[in-house]
């Protein structure tokens, strides 16, 4: 991200660039630590994009139902995802707006070959 870019992210936050609180950095690190992991990464950017039960889940991110089980335990927990109870199936889901912008900003900045996405051009 520019200096130019962050100081207009800043801006956009209420106009007064306030310097984030000790919670805030650490409740901050613990979910970039969260999504640190490919897999969990995965399984949130499929419940961003849909309603989706454990097996499903499990064989798009190409893991045992165990394994995604036990990952999107860790992202309910966080608030990452939602999981409701449908039936005898657990569906996961992401209603958190802000969950929803931080991996759409996620993926816009990466391309799909790993590399930096470039900027685009900002507004005027």
């Amino acid at each position: 991200m520019t200096n130019e870019r962050a100081h207009a992210t800043a801006d956009l936050i209420g106009g007064e660039r306030v310097e984030p609180t000790g919670p805030q950095l650490s409740a901050a690190a613990n979910t970039f630590d969260l999504l640190s992991s490919p897999v969990r990464l995965h399984l949130v950017w499929l419940a961003a994009q849909g309603r989706y039960d454990v097996g499903t889940l499990a064989a798009r991110v190409g893991v045992s139902i165990a394994t995604a089980s036990q990952h999107l335990g860790k992202l309910r927990l966080a608030g990452l995802v939602t999981g409701r109870r449908e039936g005898k199936r657990q569906i996961y889901t992401v209603d958190d707006p802000h969950v929803l912008t931080l991996i759409e900003q996620i993926f816009a900045h990466i391309a799909p070959d790993g590399t930096l996405a470039p900027d685009p051009p900002l507004p005027r």
